[in-house]
């Protein structure tokens, strides 16, 4: 299916989810760049989500649009909170607004032990177990692009985005004041943010359309990209002032 009929306008800049690189983007990186820049942004820079997202406002355009999957999706809410005029459109994608719990915080604390001590592959199996994904036969192949994607990032990045998502803020006032268009999406089978949770964060945001994508799990962009396309097309499609 062509994506590429639409008249060029700002950037659109996609963050990635917790250990992963541009790859995941790849599907979506081929149908949109041939009618606007498009930017991936390494989750790097700090080890709070504060910091992460100064350097990456260091880098970014003046106005763009912005989408982002699970941490990436976190990344996102933090920008729109320091810099909304720069923000002309919002996708979050498998993300909650709630900070971590004391117990969520504490359950990352033998996750970082491991990964410094050199069982980052059981660590990430742990953190994203097979079971996030939709069932069928890419579920063993998404897996196992997540976990070599982690691998290569290396033990010292995991170790720092597990020390930012432990610390995030709270961002629900954020998305309550988050008046440009905005799409929520989520896999229909996410055990990690499943669609409850993608609709409660729906109904905080003013202008939120939700949409919820049938076999596909916590990374829809890579089990079902023609789907994720086709609604990041629509998005993409709303007027903005």
């Amino acid at each position: 299916m062509p994506y590429d009929q639409q008249p060029c306008r700002e950037p659109l800049v996609l963050l990635p989810g917790m250990m992963c690189d541009g790859r995941i983007f790849d599907a979506q990186v081929r149908s949109f760049s041939g009618s606007m820049p498009v930017m991936v942004l390494p989750l790097a820079g700090g080890d709070t989500v504060e910091k992460i997202a100064a350097r990456m406002l260091a880098h970014l355009p003046p106005r763009f649009s912005l989408a982002g999957v699970s941490m990436g999706g976190i990344l996102a809410m933090e920008l729109l909170r320091r810099a909304p005029d720069r923000i002309s459109r919002l996708c979050i994608m498998g993300a909650s607004p709630l900070a971590e719990t004391p117990d969520q915080a504490a359950d990352r604390e033998p996750q970082i032990v491991a990964a410094r001590a050199g069982r980052l592959e059981d660590v990430l199996r742990e953190t994203m177990p097979m079971e996030a994904f939709a069932p069928g036969p890419l579920r063993l192949e998404v897996h196992n692009m997540f976990c070599r994607m982690g691998l290569e990032l290396g033990p010292e990045m995991y170790v720092a985005q597990a020390r930012a998502l432990q610390r995030r803020p709270d961002q629900q006032s954020t998305m309550r004041r988050a008046h440009v268009p905005t799409l929520v999406l989520g896999g229909e089978h996410d055990t990690i943010v499943p669609p409850a949770k993608l609709d409660l964060l729906a109904q905080l945001i003013p202008e939120a359309r939700l949409k919820i994508v049938p076999e596909a799990g916590h990374l829809p962009v890579l089990e079902q990209p023609d789907a994720v396309n086709r609604a990041l097309l629509h998005w993409l499609a709303v007027p903005v002032s």
